[in-house]
């Protein structure tokens, strides 16, 4: 029997860094979106971030994740299935391995699914709060409220 597109994506997540796993789940050419499409600086950041192809990615990533942030907490509060596409929505909450800094965010996974194999699957966290995990000094000058002064961050 074909699994749904939501048991398939639920599998993935329940042993992401076992690659011989995640194969048998996807596509060989399986489209990652990683918390953007293509920002070069977050990918200095963090450098799974953006497209990439084939389940090698899928576990690189969650592989690097592991060695960026201890993984202190990871909940799934919602999940939707309409036949061809998943959702998993929930929250985590990571410590930085090198700053010892705790964040929490919120998370969504997407998956699109065809006949029980996953050919896209897209990760979007609050990335302000995760790489801010990661920050060891300076700020930013902020002015994105029309009506507003310039914040510091």
């Amino acid at each position: 029997m074909t699994m749904t597109a939501l048991g398939v994506m639920t599998a993935i997540l329940a042993d992401p860094e076992n690659l011989d796993h995640v194969r048998s789940l996807v596509t060989p050419d399986v489209t990652y979106v990683s918390l953007n499409y293509d920002n070069p600086d977050l990918k200095r950041v963090m450098p799974w971030c953006g497209t990439s192809y084939g389940p090698e990615a899928i576990v690189q990533t969650f592989v690097d994740v592991g060695r960026y942030w201890r993984i202190d907490d990871f909940q799934v509060e919602a999940e939707l299935d309409d036949g061809e596409k998943a959702a998993i929505f929930g929250r985590f909450t990571y410590t930085s391995m090198v700053l010892s800094q705790t964040v929490t965010s919120p998370f969504v996974v997407l998956g699109r699914v065809k006949d029980g194999i996953c050919h896209h699957m897209q990760f979007m966290e609050d990335t302000f709060a995760t790489t801010a995990s990661f920050r060891s000094g300076g700020h930013w000058m902020i002015r994105s409220n029309p009506g507003g002064d310039q914040i510091e961050v």
